[in-house]
């Protein structure tokens, strides 16, 4: 395929949203038809990059409502076929998991889970901690957040030919780097609050701190969702028995910096939520991160539209604002956004085989 084809479609932003929209558009044969532009790239560690901060696992966190009901099936479902079929190139693992809740269990989601999820069963009230109100327990997945999208990267790049070009646009219109560039996807998190073109105010950070643990004995997930409070336990898999204890939920905030108090709150929370693992056995405290979860107000924005550049009408599909569920949910958005642009990939599909004739 010649160079020219290589801006046709243009995915701004690397984080786990963009990459998984342009593994899907891979796995239509339009690799080479790719450019992800981002100002961070996987293995970059920058606060604003917020992927690699994540836990991560596949949970009840996410919404109720009909797209993330969805979405998390799609998820749940290519996550597991990661686990199942390539656990050690992907760092995706069946794990063993437990929710707690204090109160207001999402029952429409618990509802809906309960059909897919491996191991499904309610915990017997008996055998629930004080002052919880309903558990669940399944084997659901884990993921090696930094790695899973080092993965990713390098399957796009040297498997699919995705070409990388680390750039931060000024405005979303910059995305159409080529008079070739027909499709762009704005997969920019955090930033389509304050880009240009975009500049979403629906969207807001959730800011969240967490600590990278040695804890062997801890091989699975135990999440606690309280009135006021989130505590969560999460495994990474292939990493030498680290796992990540948090954390916060703090809608608003974008802070970088870390705080003791805050490390010490969640050290408290996850040793009371899991003692035999974490106060009895060894558990020794490795670094502390913050980050900032892309969230947006009535959920995340996957949606078409057109816009203008250079006096020419071209399509912009929006994809962000997955909040804390990039992970899980993020290969389903990627199939809706993908979808909904389904006429002009078959146009450019159809071009580019003329091409090779």
């Amino acid at each position: 395929m010649t160079a020219s084809w290589a801006d046709s479609i243009v995915i701004v932003g690397a984080g786990i949203i963009g990459l998984d929209v342009a593994l899907v558009l891979c796995k239509r044969g339009l690799g080479q038809c790719i450019t992800v532009v981002a100002e961070y790239l996987p293995g970059d560690t920058s606060p604003s990059y917020t992927s690699p901060w994540a836990g991560c696992n596949f949970s009840c966190i996410s919404g109720s409502d009909a797209n993330a009901l969805r979405w998390d099936k799609l998820g749940y479902a290519h996550l597991t076929s990661l686990a199942s079929h390539n656990p050690t190139e992907s760092f995706v693992s069946w794990t063993q998991s437990v929710e707690y809740w204090d109160a207001h269990a999402p029952r429409d989601k618990i509802e809906s889970i309960s059909g897919y999820l491996k191991d499904f069963k309610t915990i017997p009230q008996q055998e629930l901690p004080p002052g919880v109100e309903y558990g669940m327990s399944c084997t659901s997945v884990t993921v090696n957040a930094p790695k899973h999208l080092t993965y990713l990267y390098n399957l796009l790049k040297d498997h699919y030919g995705v070409r990388f070009l680390r750039q931060k646009l000024p405005s979303i219109q910059a995305a159409y780097v080529s008079p070739q560039t027909q499709i762009v996807f704005n997969c920019t998190g955090n930033a389509a609050r304050t880009l240009a073109g975009v500049q979403d105010a629906k969207c807001f950070p959730t800011r969240g701190q967490v600590v990278l643990a040695r804890a062997p004995m801890m091989r699975r997930n135990v999440m606690r969702h309280g009135r006021d409070y989130e505590t969560y336990i999460i495994p990474r898999p292939q990493s030498n028995g680290n796992v990540i204890l948090g954390g916060f939920m703090q809608k608003g905030n974008n802070d970088p910096s870390t705080y003791g108090h805050e490390t010490d709150s969640i050290v408290r929370r996850t040793r009371d939520l899991c003692p035999q693992e974490l106060r009895d056995g060894p558990c020794e405290m490795l670094a502390v991160f913050a980050g900032a979860r892309p969230s947006r107000e009535g959920g995340a924005r996957v949606e078409r539209e057109s816009i203008s550049v250079g006096g020419s009408e071209r399509v912009l599909v929006h994809n962000y604002g997955a909040g804390g569920t990039g992970f899980q949910a993020g290969y389903g958005m990627a199939l809706d956004a993908v979808a909904c642009v389904d006429d002009a990939l078959r146009e450019l599909e159809q071009q580019v085989s003329r091409a090779k004739l």
